[in-house]
């Protein structure tokens, strides 16, 4: 670690992208909140929208106790998915196209959801997003040894990054963005974010492949499954 590390210049505002969502598989699942916004140097919002969407399906109950969105007030208060969809894809596009690099943590996950939810509804796909920051790839990446989970929450923590509000898709994207910042500073990161990029694509696949070999290990995956690495959006 390094404390004196001065963040790199891409980073005077970095968009933010968050999704909370009916469950974990980014192919069947579906959009339940989703946040976009611009952070300053500072981390301060400078920009912000927010979006709940009726999903179409039921939200189980374990995914509305994580997120606080029941199926019956999606319904009652959620906008059709389809135009949810377009607009949070034409923001990230808007946001890409202004050469803001997004941070979002785990984006394969939120990257690949979306994109998914596109196809479903017959939307345009948001296609290779570049650049992205992801600061659950950056932080194994060099923090690698330090043991512990690595939650937004648990990496929030230890970058001391206040997240008050944990899994609602505005204070989890506001807290990835402030965590990349932590990292900036922490670190000494590339001078470009395309190049940074780039090295998550490696980096991601490595630890996809580390962690595989450790399910394996412990039973928790078969000898011939694996996890997909791809980055930041899944095959």
């Amino acid at each position: 670690m390094n404390p004196l590390a001065t963040p790199p210049s891409w980073l005077t505002r970095v968009g933010v992208f968050d999704l909370e969502t009916t469950g974990v598989d980014v192919a069947n699942d579906r959009i339940v909140t989703a946040h976009v916004g611009v952070l300053d140097i500072r981390g301060r919002e400078v920009a912000a929208r927010d979006w709940l969407a009726d999903p179409g399906i039921p939200i189980p109950d374990g995914a509305a106790a994580v997120h606080g969105v029941t199926t019956e007030y999606a319904r009652a208060h959620g906008r059709p998915p389809g135009e949810v969809i377009a607009e949070i894809t034409h923001a990230l596009a808007t946001l890409f196209q202004q050469g803001l690099p997004i941070v979002a943590y785990n984006a394969s996950y939120d990257f690949s959801l979306l994109a998914h939810e596109a196809v479903r509804h017959g939307q345009p796909v948001l296609k290779a997003p570049h650049p992205v920051i992801d600061p659950l790839v950056l932080d194994k990446a060099y923090d690698r040894f330090r043991r512990g989970k690595r939650t937004l929450s648990v990496v929030a923590e230890h970058y001391e990054v206040p997240l008050d509000a944990a899994h609602e898709a505005s204070a989890d994207a506001v807290a990835a963005g402030r965590v990349a910042l932590a990292l900036a500073k922490a670190f000494l990161l590339p001078e470009s974010a395309a190049e940074l990029h780039t090295q998550q694509i490696g980096w991601a696949r490595d630890q996809a492949a580390s962690l595989t070999e450790y399910f394996i290990k412990v039973g928790r995956l078969d000898p011939d499954e694996s996890l997909d690495g791809s980055w930041p959006l899944r095959g």
